[in-house]
């Protein structure tokens, strides 16, 4: 096959959870920009038509959906429509999580360690398993999971010192943790129906309200010394959402500027 026609996704349909914003919607965007109806889920669903009006408004085939991946059935249902709607579903990307950590050992608050395994861990493993409902008949399917480089690596406390910062922090690093072994059990499971299941493991990317400080500390400890973009990760899920990666599965992709490397 030729290569420009590996990465060619016309005609697929695929979900970005938490696609409204920052990651999710570099990430969307890249798909849609390949040729595959894009649908945007995440809990506010302004902010997922806000993106969606936008990224229409050049030329892409991109929709929203309200989806909260914590709640009974929600994500089952919003995959179940878009199947029925298209007669197919080939690609989700499961990239709704995130950190609830605003306290430290020895008084970390076993509330937030629960709510951030839900939301990363048990809220990726409902994606997938509705996504995998689909896919299994129809004997094809890529499945993206977003990990992190703390799903291998803790955070340094020290580029936070005197900072008005909060680190991720333990609950945070645990989830995004099994959140990497996940993707590979799932690709032991799904393999044998055609289903690759793979992770993006992102380094410090920050959003416009990241403290600049810290923003500079992150610069300066990637061997490439430049701050990563939301964009960077548009080459990793084309990749992984394409023909390209149909010999990869339970692979871990680390797209952090080589900070992992220290």
């Amino acid at each position: 096959m030729n290569v420009r026609n590996m990465f060619d996704m016309a005609g697929s349909v695929a979900l970005v959870t938490g696609g409204g914003t920052h990651l999710g919607r570099a990430m969307a965007s890249a798909l849609a920009e390949l040729g595959a109806t894009t649908y945007l889920a995440g809990r506010r669903l302004d902010v997922c038509e806000a993106t969606a009006t936008e990224l229409r408004a050049g030329g892409l085939d991109v929709h929203a959906r309200s989806c909260d991946v914590t709640a009974d059935g929600e994500v089952d249902s919003v995959i179940d429509t878009i199947a029925r709607t298209h007669g197919r579903f080939d690609i989700l990307v499961a990239n709704a999580g995130g950190s609830f950590t605003r306290s430290y050992m020895p008084d970390a608050s076993l509330d937030e360690f629960q709510r951030t395994l839900e939301l990363n861990v048990t809220g990726t493993f409902r994606s997938a398993q509705a996504a995998s409902r689909h896919m299994i008949p129809a004997r094809r399917g890529k499945i993206v999971t977003i990990g992190s480089i703390h799903g291998g690596l803790t955070a340094d406390p020290r580029i936070y010192d005197g900072l008005e910062f909060w680190r991720s922090g333990p609950p945070y690093h645990a989830a995004k943790g099994a959140v990497v072994n996940l993707t590979r059990s799932l690709a032991a499971e799904l393999g044998r129906h055609n289903i690759q299941v793979n992770c993006i493991s992102p380094g410090q990317i920050p959003q416009s309200t990241t403290d600049p400080e810290f923003v500079e500390r992150c610069r300066l400890n990637n061997p490439l010394q430049r701050t990563g973009q939301a964009e960077d990760l548009k080459g990793a899920v084309a990749l992984l959402c394409s023909r390209a990666s149909d010999w990869i599965t339970g692979h871990n992709l680390l797209v952090d500027g080589g900070w992992s490397v220290w």
